[in-house]
């Protein structure tokens, strides 16, 4: 995985170079990855969204334990389609992207590599609560179309994955 991610720093650093006297390495790293990253969230949850769940609702039986009569029972949970496709797209693109944070944009962090996980989970469940609830907001309340509204909420919160990456999860 490291060759890859050295392939990865190379093709950027080469695309970079005329861009040098305007935006940092970093930016332009993060920009790059960030950017292949969220092309990639997008195309999957436009699949997901009409191929996979088929603008479905999607039911799931989830185990639940009854305290009152100490026993396993189930709980059925229905997701809309929207959201049901976030959630099948969300942790594919959380390791992606986390991947090329680490060994391609914020490579001179010398926090511990789990430490950096937890602190890029934590500020990437602040980017799905805004996922969330910007989808309930565009899609059921406004009548958008899913795949509009999700690249809008994503393009908001690229601001915050930035600044919580560079001066949290990835600081030196």
């Amino acid at each position: 995985m490291q060759k890859i991610a050295k392939i990865i720093t190379k093709i950027i650093d080469f695309v970079y170079s005329p861009f040098q006297n305007y935006i940092p390495r970093e930016l332009f790293r993060y920009a790059v990855c960030g950017g292949g990253n969220m092309v990639l969230d997008w195309v999957l949850y436009f699949i997901t969204y009409n191929f996979i769940i088929g603008h479905d609702l999607v039911y799931l039986n989830l185990p639940a334990f009854d305290f009152r009569l100490s026993t396993f029972d189930f709980i059925q949970l229905c997701l809309t389609p929207h959201i049901a496709s976030l959630c099948i797209v969300f942790p594919i693109t959380l390791l992606t992207g986390f991947w090329l944070n680490k060994y391609v944009t914020f490579t001179r962090s010398t926090l511990h590599g789990a430490r950096q996980l937890m602190r890029y989970i934590l500020i990437v469940a602040v980017n799905l609560g805004v996922n969330y609830f910007g989808l309930k907001l565009l899609v059921e309340h406004f009548g958008w179309y899913p795949t509009p509204s999700k690249i809008c909420i994503t393009l908001f919160t690229v601001i915050i994955s930035f600044l919580g990456q560079k001066f949290y999860t990835f600081r030196r």
